[in-house]
């Protein structure tokens, strides 16, 4: 009992911590990477000594890593990377060899560190932040610009990349094969493990889930997704890889899934939560004694590494296209080291790749490489707007590289959002649409329609499927109580965004108004003209005439009733 009081009160300690670091650096502008980093430090044995379990508490954080390498797998699909194809695999291939190649060299020949050793860590400090670079892109309204779509290609090449690597720590610790050998039967088993699961997922996932979406138990359904994740990393674990490369796998299972979205929304909250905690317990293992012993190196090797990825990505963003200063806003953005490098070196430490103190100065830099990089942000801020003033650049090619989120989102694909969908597919619009009932997505999935499983009235699932970038949603549902309260979800969560909905009579649909709808349309209203029409042409009515009675009649009921133009 005792022990688990004391389990309880480091928790207690951290998120307390939390709680105050993090939004004291988002205020800074620094992001909450940061700060659940210093947060870590401070109530560590190397701060406060507040908590000296550490190992425990790193052992329960890894688990948020495992829940960020299952979304990152989802995030990976395969229609979205062809999509990108040009970026992706050119330039982002590129800059990650050349900046690998360059740092490998490095390590090896200037800092003698053993060519095993070398071979790992060069590729995981080239990969950047994709947790910090996207949520800085995402503050500055870029993700869609020339320099926004370049970040998010490398960044997706380096999620890629992540793979190799976590089966790469796992050979290289076998010293009985060679350092070539280790390679090819990395990217090889990569390449066999991730084409298998994919199968599996394709053929085998996909019905699974469909049986736990029509028992209509959400934790049942919530069960499942979180037995997913961590049965594939356990699974990955037993055969000698790592569960984060597990959990990516799992990702990749569903990343074509009708499910994902609800899936996502399911594991959001513990992958928030778990993965603070990873970089907290980052932040309790790092020793400072190393930087106020050696403060001057440890930042020329930060200074350093910043310099030679920039130098790297620079003229590489240059040779596919990019303009001097949107190569130089990329170079800028993406020159500091990120979480995935953490990750690695944890693992490579644990199985002992890296001695203790080559593992606290590698955690040191990217550490450090992290903070800096709101500095480098407000640089290529800076640049980007001088060139805005410039001249205005125009989102080239973006249809070609990057999907672009469907106009209108359809809530419920029944009779009437069915009908919708059709009429929109005749007038060429794209849109998306979600139901919860899963023989209904399937059918209509297996029609190619992009219609996708999940519960509406969660916020997460939701933002999962992108309705952020929608021009505006229609709410299409037979159930009114659930149509009152999707109206209020998206009112409170997506101010922006228009809403249009259907009643059942005129007081339903006043009352929608008053939620905040901006176009609702009554049934009976519409039975009732259609009806009309109808017997109008029936006795000869000519049809401008039957439609001028009919518009006068709809502008005196809407201004009778103060309802909103259908």
């Amino acid at each position: 009992m005792a022990s688990t009081i004391n389990y309880l009160t480091d928790i207690v300690i951290l998120l307390a911590a939390a709680v105050v670091a993090v939004p004291l650096f988002q205020s800074m502008r620094m992001g909450a990477i940061p700060g659940f980093v210093i947060a870590g430090v401070i109530v560590g044995p190397y701060g406060l000594k507040l908590i000296g379990n550490v190992e425990d508490i790193g052992q329960l954080a890894e688990l948020g890593v495992v829940l960020l390498l299952f979304i990152i797998g989802i995030e990976l699909k395969p229609a979205r990377l062809w999509m990108m194809r040009r970026l992706l695999f050119g330039l982002g291939s590129l800059q990650l060899l050349c900046t690998s190649v360059a740092l490998v060299a490095a390590a090896h020949y200037l800092f003698g560190i053993p060519l095993r050793a070398a071979v790992l860590i060069g590729p995981a400090l080239a990969l950047s932040s994709t947790a910090f670079v996207l949520q800085l892109l995402t503050e500055n309204k870029m993700l869609s610009s020339e320099q926004g779509r370049a970040s998010i290609a490398i960044l997706l090449l380096q999620d890629l990349a992540v793979v190799p690597l976590l089966a790469l720590v796992s050979l290289l610790a076998m010293p009985a094969l060679t350092l070539a050998e280790d390679l090819v039967i990395a990217l090889g088993e990569a390449a066999l493990i991730i084409g298998l699961v994919i199968l599996a997922g394709r053929y085998l996932l996909q019905p699974i889930f469909h049986l736990m979406a029509k028992s209509r138990n959400p934790e049942v359904f919530t069960a499942s997704a979180v037995l997913l994740v961590l049965g594939a990393a356990v699974l990955m674990e037993h055969i000698g890889l790592s569960m984060a490369m597990g959990a990516f796998l799992a990702g990749l299972m569903i990343a074509d899934s009708t499910f994902r979205h609800q899936v996502i929304a399911e594991t959001q909250p513990f992958r928030g939560l778990l993965l603070g905690l990873f970089f907290m317990s980052m932040g309790m293992t790092l020793n400072l004694d190393q930087l106020f012993h050696q403060p001057l190196f440890l930042l020329s090797l930060v200074a350093a590494l910043i310099v030679l990825k920039a130098v790297v990505i620079w003229p590489l963003a240059r040779l596919f296209g990019l303009s001097g200063k949107s190569a130089l806003t990329v170079a800028l953005l993406l020159a500091q080291s990120g979480e995935f490098a953490l990750i690695v070196f944890t693992v490579a430490f644990g199985t002992g790749l890296l001695d203790e103190d080559l593992f606290q100065r590698l955690l040191l830099v990217v550490i450090l490489s992290m903070l800096v990089t709101p500095i480098l942000a407000r640089l290529a801020r800076k640049i980007k707007k001088s060139e805005e003033k410039k001249h205005v650049v125009a989102p080239v090619h973006a249809a070609a590289e990057e999907p672009i989120p469907a106009p209108v989102f359809i809530i419920g694909f029944g009779r009437v959002g069915r009908k919708i969908g059709s009429i929109l597919e005749l007038a060429k619009v794209p849109f998306s649409a979600i139901d919860n009932d899963p023989t209904l997505v399937a059918r209509e999935h297996a029609r190619g329609r992009p219609v996708f499983y999940g519960d509406a009235e969660r916020p997460a699932v939701l933002k999962a499927m992108g309705v952020e970038g929608a021009r505006l949603a229609i709410v299409a549902l037979d159930d009114f109580e659930i149509t009152e309260q999707l109206v209020s979800t998206l009112r409170d969560n997506f101010p922006e965004l228009l809403i249009l909905a259907r009643g059942q009579n005129r007081e339903l649909c006043e009352r929608l108004k008053a939620l905040g709808v901006d176009v609702v349309v009554s049934e009976t209203l519409e039975t009732s003209v259609e009806l009309a029409r109808a017997a109008l042409s029936k006795i000869s009515t000519p049809e401008d005439e039957i439609s001028l009675f009919i518009e006068d009649f709809r502008r005196s009921y809407r201004e009778q009733h103060k309802i909103g133009r259908p």
